[in-house]
């Protein structure tokens, strides 16, 4: 199936990463949830609600929604930015004065709001070319599928791990992608591409995966994406 399939590249891609990450990088393979207190940064976010919307949801392309996301990843990327393995200016000033307990708070706050999809318009053309590379990628060029990692419906695949009795991995370290700011999806692509976010095993999958992908691709993928429900 499509998604075994894509299994089957991500645990390519995991074993091709690994030699790199002893040398570099923070190995989130088995990354421990973390649990904040989302009532407790209700007087936090204020100056985050500037740029990532007051409920969560981003209404400027170049930001990301925090909205749903999984808390361990939105607190692993805060760190990142703190200690500046992941390269923000934008970020850096904005996460300095901030203790790990407030960044585990500020995780919990965005996980627990409500997504919703991007009104950022896309052409139908671009959002079919983006869905088969989402979804079958494209053997031809070396694009694995992206649902692979994130999910047929790029919320993750979680869910169905959990409903099983599979070890647990993980899946919580990823983003979703669905109805994600496309802007922002191809920032961050390019960002992998150009060895820029290196900061860590899930870091270095997408350096891997993004070598592939050239400007077109990008762009067809992310209008996919953003499309898609958040709920």
């Amino acid at each position: 199936s499509l998604l075994l399939g894509g299994a089957l590249v991500t645990t390519l891609l995991l074993t091709h990463g690994a030699a790199a990450l002893a040398a570099e990088g923070i190995d989130l393979r088995h990354q421990p949830v973390i649990e904040g207190n989302a009532e407790a940064a209700t007087d936090k976010n204020a100056v985050c609600g500037g740029c990532h919307g007051p409920d969560g949801n981003s209404l400027v392309p170049d930001f990301p929604s925090l909205a749903g996301q999984s808390a361990t990843y939105l607190y692993l990327q805060l760190r990142a930015f703190k200690t500046g393995a992941r390269p923000s200016e934008i970020m850096k000033p904005q996460v300095e004065s901030l203790s790990d307990q407030d960044m585990k708070d500020l995780a919990a706050y965005y996980a627990s709001l409500s997504p919703k999809a991007s009104t950022q318009p896309a052409s139908d053309g671009a959002v079919d070319a983006g869905r088969d590379l989402f979804v079958r990628g494209d053997v031809t060029r070396g694009i694995p599928p992206c649902q692979g990692c994130h999910g047929v419906t790029a919320h993750g695949v979680q869910s169905a791990e959990r409903a099983s009795n599979r070890p647990a991995t993980a899946w919580h370290t990823y983003p979703t992608l669905a109805g994600q700011q496309a802007n922002y999806i191809v920032a961050q692509l390019k960002a992998y591409q150009a060895g820029t976010r290196v900061d860590s095993s899930n870091a270095r999958i997408m350096q891997i995966v993004a070598k592939t992908l050239d400007e077109e691709s990008m762009q067809q993928v992310a209008a996919y994406v953003s499309q898609l429900p958040r709920q």
